[in-house]
C-alpha cells in the first residue's frame, strides 16, 4: 500500500512539472514580449521630456518664448525637464523673452566703464545714474539690445576714496522695476539693493537714492539685483573702485576688465543662461568682443595692474601670454606678499574679482584670453570673444 502511495505521488509530481513546462512553452514568449514592450514604453517616457525641452528651448535661430513654449508642449504632451522654464509660469516665460523696451535708443557712447563725474555737497560725493535701454555695439556689424547705466556697457565707473560718503541717485527709465546691489561694498543693510527684502523695487519712472560710506578699499562692482538672470546679463553692471586712504605704491597702468556673455539670434538679444538652448554665442570684455576689445598699451618696465571682474554666468580661466603675474588681491581684499601666487592663468567665476600685477619685461603684442577656447569665438567663429592685446613697447 505504501509503495503504491509513493508511486502515485511521484506520478503526480511528474505530471505537475510537465504541465508547468508546457505552460512555460506557451506563455513564456508572451511574457518576454510584454516585458520588452514595457521597457520600451518606459524608455520613451524618459526620453520625451528631453525632446520637449529641446522643443521648448527653441532650436536653430529661435530660442523659446512665451508663444512657442505652450505650443511645443501641447503638441508633444510632454513634461519639461528640471531647469526648463515652465509654460504655466508667466514670470519664467518673461525671463526668456527677447530683451527690449518701449524706448530703445542708439547708444551715443562707444566705450563703457569710464569714470563717472560727480558733484560734492557738504562733504558728500553725489553721483547720478539712469537706467535705460540702448542698442549697443559689441562688434562691427553686431549690436545688442542692452539694459544700461547711463547708456553704456559696462556702466560708468564709480571711483572714490575709502571713507568717502557717497550718494547715488538712480532714475529708472526701463519698462521693468530694478534695484542696485553694491557687490562687495560694506553698506548698511537698507542700502543692499535686494528687492522686497531691503527695499521696494524702483518702479519705471521712479527715483531712489542710495547713500553710504565707501569701504573697504578694493575692486568692487555694482549691478541690478532685480531679475538678475536677465537684467545683469543684459548689461546692468559697472565697476566700483575704492582707493585706499593710506598711500600705497600705485601701478603705472591700472585697467579694469568686466567679463560677460551675450546671446544674439536673428538680430534679437536674449539673456544668456547656462541652460540648454540659451547658451551665449558672444563673449565680451568691457562690452566688446575681439577684435573690438581694447588694447592695453604699456612701456617696457612698467608695472601693470589688471582688475578682472566676472559679471556673467560662466567661469573664464584668463590666460596671459609671455608675462607671468602675481595675484595681489581677491574680491577686493589684498593678498599678503608672502601668499601671492605667481601664475599665468586665473579662473574668474561669476561674481569674483582678481587683481593681478606684472612687470612688462618683454616687448611685443601679448594676448590675454579665456582658455575655454570656445569663449574666444564670435557666433562660433574664431578668433573673437574674450581676447585682447597687451602691447608692450620700448
Amino acid at each position: 500500500m505504501a509503495l503504491m502511495t509513493t508511486q502515485i505521488i511521484e506520478y503526480t509530481s511528474i505530471s505537475f512539472y510537465l504541465e508547468v513546462i508546457s505552460f512555460m512553452k506557451v506563455f513564456l514568449p508572451l511574457i518576454l514580449i510584454s516585458i520588452v514592450l514595457i521597457l520600451s514604453a518606459c524608455s520613451t517616457q524618459q526620453l520625451t521630456p528631453i525632446t520637449a525641452s529641446e522643443s521648448m528651448m527653441g532650436s536653430g535661430s529661435n530660442p523659446v518664448n512665451s508663444e512657442n513654449m505652450d505650443m511645443g508642449l501641447a503638441s508633444s504632451g510632454a513634461t519639461p525637464t528640471p531647469g526648463s522654464m515652465m509654460p504655466t509660469n508667466p514670470e519664467a516665460a518673461h525671463m526668456m523673452e527677447p530683451i527690449g523696451g518701449s524706448n530703445v535708443q542708439p547708444a551715443t557712447e562707444t566705450s563703457g566703464g569710464q569714470p563717472l563725474p560727480f558733484r560734492e555737497e557738504n562733504g558728500v560725493k553725489i553721483f547720478e545714474l539712469t537706467t535705460k535701454t540702448v542698442q549697443w555695439s559689441i562688434l562691427d556689424g553686431v549690436n545688442v539690445t542692452a539694459y544700461t547705466y547711463n547708456g553704456t556697457v559696462p556702466g560708468p565707473m564709480i571711483r572714490v576714496n575709502e571713507g568717502d560718503r557717497v550718494r547715488i541717485i538712480v532714475k529708472n527709465e526701463l519698462d521693468d522695476p530694478t534695484t542696485i546691489h553694491w557687490h562687495g561694498v560694506e553698506v548698511p543693510n537698507s542700502m543692499d539693493g535686494v528687492p522686497d527684502v531691503t527695499q521696494t523695487p524702483i518702479q519705471p519712472g521712479e527715483t531712489f537714492t542710495y547713500e553710504f560710506i565707501a569701504k573697504p578699499s578694493g575692486t568692487f562692482m555694482y549691478h541690478s539685483h532685480f531679475e538678475g538672470d536677465v537684467q545683469v546679463t543684459a548689461g546692468l553692471y559697472a565697476p566700483f573702485i575704492i582707493d585706499p586712504i593710506e598711500p600705497v605704491a600705485q601701478p603705472d597702468v591700472d585697467v579694469t576688465l568686466m567679463i560677460s556673455e551675450w546671446l544674439v539670434r536673428d538680430g534679437r538679444t536674449y539673456a544668456a543662461m547656462p541652460m540648454s538652448g540659451m547658451e551665449p554665442n558672444f563673449f565680451t570684455i568691457n562690452g566688446k568682443a575681439f577684435p573690438a576689445t581694447e588694447t592695453i598699451n604699456v612701456k617696457k618696465g612698467e608695472r601693470v595692474r589688471i582688475r578682472l571682474i566676472g559679471i556673467g554666468q560662466f567661469i573664464h580661466p584668463m590666460h596671459l601670454h609671455g608675462l607671468p603675474f602675481k595675484i595681489v588681491a581677491t574680491d577686493g581684499h589684498p593678498v599678503p606678499e608672502v601668499a601671492q601666487l605667481t601664475k599665468d592663468t586665473v579662473s574668474v567665476a561669476p561674481g569674483e574679482r582678481y587683481d593681478i600685477e606684472f612687470v612688462a619685461s618683454e616687448p611685443g603684442q601679448w594676448m590675454l584670453h579665456c582658455h575655454i577656447l570656445h569663449h574666444t569665438t564670435n557666433d562660433n567663429v574664431e578668433p573673437g570673444g574674450l581676447m585682447l592685446v597687451v602691447n608692450v613697447t620700448e
